[in-house]
């Protein structure tokens, strides 16, 4: 029997999650394009509990039912994931869409998944049992596939609280408003006192999941700038072997072409 319903708590959500079989939605925006007729469906983007925006001494905490609309003018989140949201959709997409909603679908071009990644952000996951906290990267399994039991619900995202001012970040589409990402990119660089004191980059649209390597990364990490020029050709060699790009509308050699140009180019911004 297909049923639809609206929680007004998150415990009244987790109750109805936890004895129904039922999609989740927040804004609807992915289902304005494909809804099945025959699935049961649990709105959840009223719970007060999933819409606010705070933070802590390690965390910016956002309710996965925040809109980008929201995220984009709250002072608290930080400019690089104001910059990802921005391009998301237009106006009323925004208006409508949540954060939550594009990490649940499990797509490597959701914009603000990338910088989820490269921020080395974390997922709270809750259900009526109790609840988990879970590096982002390890939420995604493959392409549409997540580590979401079909109990849990997406809380909050938490994004550690460093200097995420220096960012990078890059969205290639068929054009300038409104595309689905045929690249994105994202970095971020911290230099204090002449050294590399934090460096990660993240590429979504080009694997089954959302390309973070850190170990890479962690090349440049301790360095001055001096010192990382010397090693950059062995730097882009590593990510030029790491980043395996699929084929689709898109060449892979079209994308891995991408992908270097604006790596290089992330680099040659903070001097390297």
């Amino acid at each position: 029997m297909v049923n639809s319903y609206i929680a007004a708590s998150l415990k009244e959500a987790l109750d109805i999650r936890a004895r129904e079989d039922v999609i989740p939605y927040g804004g609807g925006t992915d289902l304005m394009i494909k809804a099945a007729d025959d699935v049961s469906y649990l709105f959840i983007g009223k719970i007060p509990e999933l819409k606010q925006i705070s933070e802590d001494n390690e965390y910016i905490r956002i309710g996965a039912a925040c809109t980008f609309t929201e995220i984009i003018e709250s002072p608290l989140i930080p400019p690089v994931l104001k910059a990802a949201a921005s391009q998301i959709g237009g106006p009323a997409i925004r208006n409508l869409g949540t954060i939550g909603g594009n990490i649940a679908n499990g797509s490597p071009k959701a914009d603000s998944v990338l910088i989820l990644f490269v921020t080395d952000a974390m997922l709270r996951l809750v259900s009526d049992k109790g609840e988990r906290i879970l590096p982002v990267k390890d939420y995604y399994l493959g392409k549409k596939k997540t580590a979401l039991a079909g109990d849990e619900l997406i809380s909050e995202i938490l994004i550690p609280r460093v200097d995420l001012s220096n960012y990078y970040y890059k969205k290639v589409g068929a054009r300038k408003a409104q595309a689905i990402s045929r690249v994105a990119f994202a970095g971020l660089m911290n230099i204090t006192n002449g050294r590399i004191t934090h460096c990660a980059t993240a590429f979504g649209s080009v694997s089954d999941v959302i390309i973070r390597r850190d170990y890479i990364d962690a090349m440049l990490i301790g360095r001055t700038i001096e010192e990382a020029k010397a090693c950059k050709a062995e730097y882009l060699a590593a990510f030029d072997e790491a980043i395996v790009p699929i084929s689709g509308r898109i060449s892979a050699e079209y994308r891995k072409s991408v992908c270097m140009n604006l790596l290089g180019d992330f680099l040659s911004e903070n001097g390297i």
